[in-house]
């Protein structure tokens, strides 16, 4: 069975969550410089089996688009572009980095540790990810 990816897309830093084969457990792969999520991801995505991308869709609370909807849409049109084979599903991402810095917290990490944004960006992905299977 393959996997499925999640990417928590942002202008600075990108974070990736993956399946297990059995697409059960959602696991936090890695962040990435968003300016080389392109090379990493042709990496990633000829390396393992991943028939589905999970990409979150940022809206504001009262539902409509955020001011970054436009760059993750560009980043989809070229994701597209390069990956047709692959599916993409959006999932509502509001509330994730804020339930990624909860949960840092909820787990012990140290106030340093969780001044890592890119261990939000990873968490978020994850988040984003769990949330996708819990809808299958």
């Amino acid at each position: 069975m393959s996997r499925i990816l999640a990417i928590d897309y942002g202008l600075k830093r990108t974070g990736i969550a993956i399946t297990d084969p059995l697409q059960i457990i959602a696991s936090g792969l890695e962040t990435v410089d968003t300016v080389h999520i392109f090379v990493y991801l042709q990496k990633l995505l000829s390396d393992e089996d991943i028939q589905t991308v999970v990409v979150g869709e940022p809206k504001q609370l009262n539902g409509e688009a955020s001011q970054s909807a436009p760059l993750i849409e560009a980043f989809l049109q070229k994701f597209k572009t390069k990956f047709p084979h692959i599916e993409v599903v959006r999932i509502d991402e509001r509330f994730t980095s804020k339930i990624a810095f909860k949960t840092m917290i909820d787990s012990g990490l140290k106030k340093k540790q969780r001044q890592n944004k890119a261990l939000i960006d990873e968490i978020a992905a994850t988040i984003m990810l769990q949330d996708y299977l819990a809808q299958k």
